[in-house]
């Protein structure tokens, strides 16, 4: 069946009024009661006939001497129209049941750069739709949220699945893999070095996440690598408040996701050095607990976290 002929009913821009009226004919098998029962005038639903029929080019109901009753076109078009109106009446139940839903609260976790650059377009996005959805948004490390996903506190992460974790009863779409920078205060006097190199940087004051951490490992290690001493002048640290007023106040440097140090260069309040660093975090994505029944506002915000990322990154 080719395209045109799947779609002649948006050609022919059936009225839901047209439905109606062949469902109304049925009943009554008398085009004035049919047109009373629509509050329709005699000649207006003459009219729509007569122009479906046209458009059909066949003969839906046959005109008798008392009334009309429909031929073999006429009874295929009143039984679809018959489900088609059933359908728009379960799409409005639907409705209505997410609209009830939506009043609800959704809980989310998500660690720092999707917690800052993500979700906030996605919320906003999704409180267009659904302003009387309450949605508590927590912002933590993912060994963290992981334990208060496990404990039924939270309906879903934004974050990183832990490899030393027990995930079997957890499910986990990735959205985006997440490389990270050297940030300072803006008016840095690294910041128009050109030709910045690791051994550069080493010996500088440095903010980093505790040892221990995922973030940490991967610094101190790329700094192995490229033959030098981890920094020894470190502030450990993942409060972002006391990072970013230390970086205004001191030449210290700090490493972060890329997407989040960019919201910091559009704010004017820090500047990404230039330097590629040869490290990043792993990816990151949506979790849920397996055969988890999530609400419909969850869901909905899901899928607009999806949309986002997808836009994003």
């Amino acid at each position: 069946m080719s395209t045109n002929d799947t779609n002649w009913f948006l050609r022919a821009r059936l009225k839901t009024r047209q439905l109606l009226l062949l469902i109304a004919l049925d009943e009554e098998r008398n085009i004035h009661r049919a047109a009373e029962a629509l509050n329709m005038t005699q000649p207006a639903a003459s009219k729509q006939l007569k122009d479906l029929e046209d458009m059909l080019d066949v003969l839906l109901f046959e005109r008798l001497p008392r009334g009309m009753r429909p031929t073999i076109y006429g009874e295929a078009m009143i039984r679809h129209s018959r489900m088609a109106l059933t359908s728009l009446s379960h799409a409005h139940d639907d409705i209505t049941a997410l609209k009830s839903g939506l009043s609800g609260q959704v809980n989310v976790g998500a660690i720092l750069s999707p917690g800052m650059v993500l979700l906030p377009p996605a919320i906003a996005r999704l409180k267009q739709q659904a302003p009387m959805l309450r949605i508590g948004v927590e912002v933590e490390s993912s060994n963290i949220l992981l334990e208060r996903l496990q404990r039924g506190s939270l309906d879903f992460l934004v974050a990183r699945i832990m490899d030393q974790d027990d995930n079997r009863n957890l499910e986990y779409e990735e959205l985006s893999d997440e490389p990270v920078c050297a940030v300072a205060r803006v008016d840095h006097p690294l910041r128009h070095v050109s030709n910045l190199q690791l051994k550069d940087i080493a010996d500088s004051g440095w903010i980093l996440p505790p040892k221990g951490s995922i973030l940490r490992h991967r610094v101190d290690m790329m700094f192995h690598k490229d033959g030098l001493a981890p920094p020894s002048n470190v502030v450990d640290t993942t409060a972002i408040l006391v990072i970013s007023s230390l970086l205004q106040q001191t030449d210290f440097l700090h490493v972060m996701p890329a997407e989040v140090a960019r919201f910091y260069v559009q704010v004017n309040v820090l500047a990404i050095l230039p330097i590629e660093l040869p490290c990043k975090m792993d990816g990151f994505g949506i979790i849920t607990r397996r055969l988890q029944i999530l609400s419909p506002g969850a869901k909905i915000l899901q899928q607009t976290i999806r949309d986002v990322a997808a836009q994003i990154y």
